[in-house]
């Protein structure tokens, strides 16, 4: 039975509510689109155009051999607006896709402000709107409306996301060199990369003279004492690290039998054990840096980063306890969330998460079966990550670790990827055709 008997709220004009808003419309579904600039502004905002883009103006790779190229194939095949309007402004950026950031926004405003079924509102929201609604108030979201949410059934409080470790694949590890233990013989549950005195000491020289990223003038405020990154703890003595997080206290490297000078445990970050993450490498080392330092820890020389370590403010939802399938609020099928509130990380991931938001909630609203992308595509598999229970749930960017295993082994990380990204898009147009998208 279809519930399209009014417009639905899109609270945030920002990548995600504006690729929403454009995914209702196009499906004849009339939107409602609050935004508050130029009404207020936030910390990191300065434009009154939609779909800001406030770090970078690079989309990242086009290449069906990266997990960020395969992403912008599936939102291509979804009829984007955000990515749309990207190709038509962009500027040179080798193999990535880059804009020139001021004609792209004018470019969304415009396509979404001359919509016949699109109203603006320039305003401030303060309550969670009636459903049907999606809010896409990205990670600085106002404070009002941060209580609100908080105040939502299951949502406990909101996540400051103030640092996170970087994220490797299991299958990039070098396993020769890497053993599985934990201390004192309790349990398996830690990978760890053992290092001689030469070898910590190299890594300590590097890690102390790493150029580190810079921060937003708002964040140069925050407070970041319960997660101290890596970098400055090492500043604070030579050994500091080993007596610290990379204390070998308790392991036995079974290739000498004795412990090593320093070791340093790799975690396991979903259920699939694809991924893993660097236990107490909270950083904000720039990520090419990350890349030569961390890589000189015996095991991980060629590893491959599903996300390198962030330290920034980021307010995000305990997307496992409140969120269910395409960003449905578990109480509220017809209130859905998305963008980087939901935990999803980057331009083209908060553009997925809107979409695929607004197209669940479509079928909803006309009485239809929902799609189901699957683990198998990228826009599938941020959607589960964010609602899948995990004791230690971060934000995540598009991977190729996140992704559905293939059914049989593929040698060569290249050919991998092609496999993995041609079952992604066959999968996808699959759902296409049998949910008639």
């Amino acid at each position: 039975m279809t519930r399209i008997d009014k417009p639905v709220t899109v609270v945030g004009a920002g990548l995600a509510g504006c690729e929403a808003a454009w995914q209702l419309a196009k499906r004849n579904i009339p939107v409602r689109l609050i935004e508050m600039k130029p009404v207020r502004f936030s910390p990191a905002h300065h434009s009154e155009g939609f779909a800001e883009l406030v770090c970078s103006n690079s989309l990242k790779a086009e290449q069906l051999t990266n997990a960020s190229g395969l992403l912008k194939a599936e939102l291509r095949a979804m009829d984007s607006l955000i990515l749309a309007c990207a190709e038509a402004n962009r500027v040179p950026a080798g193999g990535a896709l880059a804009v020139d950031r001021h004609k792209f926004s004018d470019a969304v405003t415009r396509a979404l402000s001359d919509h016949p079924l699109v109203t603006v509102e320039r305003a401030v929201a303060d309550a969670i709107p009636d459903s049907p609604a999606i809010v896409a108030t990205g990670p600085l979201t106002d404070p009002a409306l941060t209580g609100a949410i908080e105040r939502l059934p299951g949502a406990k409080s909101l996540h400051f996301f103030d640092a996170a470790a970087p994220i490797v694949t299991a299958e990039s590890l070098d396993m020769s060199r890497v053993f599985r233990a934990s201390r004192y013989d309790r349990g398996a549950d830690y990978l760890n990369c053992p290092m001689t005195e030469d070898e910590y000491n190299a890594f300590y020289d590097a890690l102390v003279s790493a150029e580190l990223a810079e921060l937003h003038d708002f964040e140069k405020k925050l407070v970041f004492e319960g997660c101290l990154a890596v970098e400055i703890l090492a500043s604070r003595g030579r050994q500091t690290l080993a007596f610290g997080p990379l204390k070998p206290v308790g392991l036995i490297d079974p290739r000498t039998g004795r412990e090593p000078y320093a070791v340093v445990q790799l975690r396991q970050e979903n259920e699939a054990g694809t991924l893993y993450n660097l236990v107490g490498f909270q950083t904000r080392l720039k990520w090419g840096e990350q890349k030569r330092v961390f890589s000189m820890i015996p095991g991980l020389e060629r590893a491959e980063f599903a996300r390198y370590g962030v330290m920034h403010r980021n307010t995000y939802l305990n997307g496992p306890d409140m969120l269910g399938a395409n960003y449905a609020f578990k109480s509220d099928p017809f209130l859905r969330f998305a963008g980087q509130l939901t935990g999803v990380e980057g331009y083209m991931e908060s553009t997925a998460s809107g979409l695929t938001a607004a197209v669940g909630l479509a079928c909803a609203l006309e009485g239809r079966p929902e799609p189901d992308f699957t683990g198998r595509t990228l826009l599938g598999a941020l959607a589960r990550h964010v609602s899948t229970p995990s004791a230690n749930f971060q934000p995540m960017n598009a991977n190729y670790g996140i992704l559905e295993p293939l059914s049989q082994r593929v040698k060569g990380k290249r050919n991998r990827y092609e496999k993995l990204s041609a079952r992604a898009i066959d999968t996808l147009n699959e759902v296409i055709q049998q949910y008639e998208l």
